[in-house]
Order: C-alpha cells, then structure tokens, then sequence
C-alpha cells in the first residue's frame, strides 16, 4: 500500500467543535487528523466511505463515526449536502464518560438508519440544532454546540444496548458512584503514568481498592473491552502522539508508551492500524 497518499489535517486547535457541509467533490483522498468527526449522511444512490481498512455503502440520514488518529476516505458520496461534525480529542479527554462512551464505540464507524430509525431520529435532531446554532454566528456557539455534542454521547450511550450484540456489552451499569470514581481514579493514573513499573490488572484492582476479578467485569462493562486491550489502546494512542516527534527513535517511542520492547509495540500497532509504526509516521512528516 501507498501511504504516501495519506494525509494529516487539522482544525484550529484552540476550538473544540467544528462544522461544515457544501463541499463539491464527491471524493476525498485518505487522511487523518487527531480530532473525530461524526458525518451524517447526504441523500443519493452512491454514498461509499471507508475507515481504516472497511469501506461502507450507506444512505441518506446513516452517521459515520471516525475517531481521532483513525485513517478514512470519502471514495464517492455526495458532500455536498452531508454534514460533518469535528470535535477535539482534547474536549473528549476532558470528561471520562465522555472517554467511556468513545472507548465502547470505538469499533463501531456507522450507525444505519434501517437498523436504528429512533435512534438515528434523535441524534438527527440533536445535529440539525447544532447547525442551527452554528451557522447563525450567535455569542456562545462553540459552548452550545459542545453541550449538544455531549447531548449526542449521552443519547448514543443511553441506547448502547441497541449495539451490545456487535460491541459485546453489557446492557445496564449497577455500579455506584464511588466505584465509578474509583475507576476514574485508576484510568487517568494509567495515562499519565505509562511508563509506571506494574501496570496489570491485578495492580490497578489493588489501587482502586476491588478485588480483581470484580475489577474485570467493572472494567469490561464500563470500556466494552478487556483490560489488556484497553491498556494497549492507550498506549497506541500515545505512541501515535510521539510518532509525530520526527527526532525521538522508534524505541523511545515504544518506552515512553509503556511497551516493553520493540516486536511488542510493533505487533499491536500493525494489529490496530494495518501498517508499521514506521510507515505510520510518514502521515506525520511535512
């Protein structure tokens, strides 16, 4: 594969949202940024998109998800009358349910209008507001499509059972504030402490004061995956931030990430992203 072709863009990173629509081209090449976009869907025959490694044929009104650090391409759709959504990833980070919400959707890039009409119905609302809101140039507009979009995570999550079959979820979360606060704790303590001499399971149980295997399921149903691969996950993340350092070596990326040696990081990587970190890093280079 050519990664030559892919490119990297961003919005201006002091905002937390964007917005457009009304674009000509019916194409556009294969790119990535570190921002997501949530795309709904233009009317018309052909509406071909692809993320990562899949390409989806989709109709008028079906959302596109893409998260950030994830490559995509619009192969022939009408982006003329779609609308795209762009919010930072430092805006998701900012609350954990937010960061929840992106973790157990994460594998998941479309949300189909037949599959889900109610639903699609009301994130449908929730984004013609925020057009509404946007394009009127209104004092607060940024602040008010940012609680929309938060409107928008809230009504995706409160409907996640709709996935729980593809996304491997559980249906409810019994737990009480102070275990969840207990797991705040534990999560952002893992990011900003990659490097940290036992990150395992059984570690972070003792420190969120849980017996491990309860910590398990917590976790299971509060991420919708597995501690190891969303321990993992963040260090790709992570790893992909420093990929964007053109002088730090491949193996001070991977330390600094947390992984423990170099076939290690380059395993996960190219089973997450379907290319080297190496090839990766040319979309980072001007």
């Amino acid at each position: 594969m050519d990664y030559s072709k892919y490119e990297r863009y961003d919005f201006d990173n002091r905002s937390a949202f964007n917005m457009y629509t009304g674009n000509k081209e019916r194409s556009y090449q294969m790119h990535w940024h570190s921002y997501g976009e949530i795309i709904l869907v233009g009317p018309g025959e052909t509406n071909l998109y692809r993320i990562n490694r899949n390409t989806y044929s989709l109709v008028e009104d079906d959302f596109v998800l893409v998260w950030p650090m994830e490559t995509h391409a619009v192969i022939d759709a009408n982006r003329r009358d779609a609308l795209v959504i762009q919010f930072s990833n430092a805006f998701v980070n900012s609350l954990f349910d937010l960061q929840r919400i992106m973790h157990i959707y994460r594998n998941l890039h479309v949300i189909c209008v037949n599959s889900h009409p109610e639903l699609v119905k009301k994130l449908k609302a929730i984004v013609l507001k925020m057009k509404e809101i946007f394009y009127t140039g209104q004092t607060n507009r940024e602040l008010e499509c940012c609680m929309l979009l938060m409107e928008f995570m809230k009504v995706l999550d409160e409907n996640r059972e709709e996935f729980a079959g593809e996304l491997s979820l559980e249906t409810h979360n019994p737990y009480e504030d102070d275990v969840m606060r207990r797991m705040v704790l534990v999560t952002d303590y893992i990011k900003n402490n990659l490097t940290a001499d036992d990150l395992s399971q059984g570690a972070m149980a003792q420190m969120a004061g849980i017996s491990r295997d309860y910590f398990s399921r917590i976790f299971k149903n509060i991420t919708g995956m597995n501690y190891s691969k969303w321990l993992n996950m963040i260090r790709l993340e992570k790893a992909t931030e420093l990929l964007s350092h053109k002088n730090m070596s491949m193996t001070e990326v991977a330390m600094l990430s947390g992984f423990q040696s170099i076939p290690s990081f380059n395993r996960v990587f190219h089973e997450d992203k379907g290319m080297s970190p190496g090839e990766y890093r040319t979309l980072f280079v001007d």
